[in-house]
């Protein structure tokens, strides 16, 4: 039912951008799909031929990556507009969200295959790819302001990878230690004071007011 309503928001320029209703729409499978694992299906995920596959998997993703950022509409990607808002009729939409929820859950399927089950240097990352994903938009836009990708050498071959290795060692580093300790505050504050103290139990009390020895 998620992906219909998925699908069916590509194709609905009437429901607009208030609330983001249409990213909470589009992104709505992964929501559910979230919730509905569980352990096994991860371990499941660690079969040894899937392990060998995943790379591969990776690989042509990214290949395919570079191949249609130049022949397509970013826009597609961040899931906030119709298909008719795109210049594509509604049922491109529903063919493109479909699409793309495929893709995303075999490269999700294959990173998570990959992904060792002991703790690891890098299992502390993991915990701090919130801050990635909200951090990184202030850089990426500063990087369009100063014009930073309007030069020739950027949009060479060279230049191209040198701005996926930015990128990835960007995104590593704001989910390092330091930078989660910097802006927890922001991303993380702590609310327990907005909420009304939970009452002690009634064993808690009964303990509490008994006499000693009892």
């Amino acid at each position: 039912m998620s992906v219909v309503l998925a699908a069916a928001a590509t194709a609905s320029p009437d429901i607009g951008g208030d609330l983001a209703l249409q990213r909470v729409l589009q992104y709505l499978p992964f929501f559910v799909l979230g919730l509905r694992l569980e352990q096994r299906h991860f371990e499941a995920l660690r079969d040894r031929r899937l392990r060998l596959l995943a790379p591969a998997v990776l690989a042509l993703g990214a290949l395919a990556a570079y191949w249609t950022v130049p022949r397509m509409n970013p826009d597609w990607l961040y899931h906030r507009y119709a298909a008719q808002e795109l210049g594509a009729p509604g049922w491109a939409g529903v063919l493109m969200t479909l699409g793309m929820l495929g893709c995303s859950v075999l490269l999700s399927a294959a990173f998570l295959s990959l992904t060792p089950s002991r703790r690891t240097w890098f299992t502390a990352l993991g915990a701090g790819t919130l801050y990635a994903y909200l951090l990184h938009g202030f850089l990426a836009k500063g990087a369009h302001y100063w014009d930073w990708y309007e030069g020739g050498f950027v949009n060479s071959a060279p230049g191209v990878l040198l701005v996926t290795a930015v990128a990835a060692a960007v995104a590593v580093g704001l989910t390092t230690p330091p930078v989660v300790r910097a802006f927890r505050w922001a991303m993380e504050p702590r609310l327990e004071w907005f909420f009304a103290p939970e009452p002690p139990s009634r064993a808690g009390r009964d303990r509490r007011t008994a006499a000693p020895g009892a």
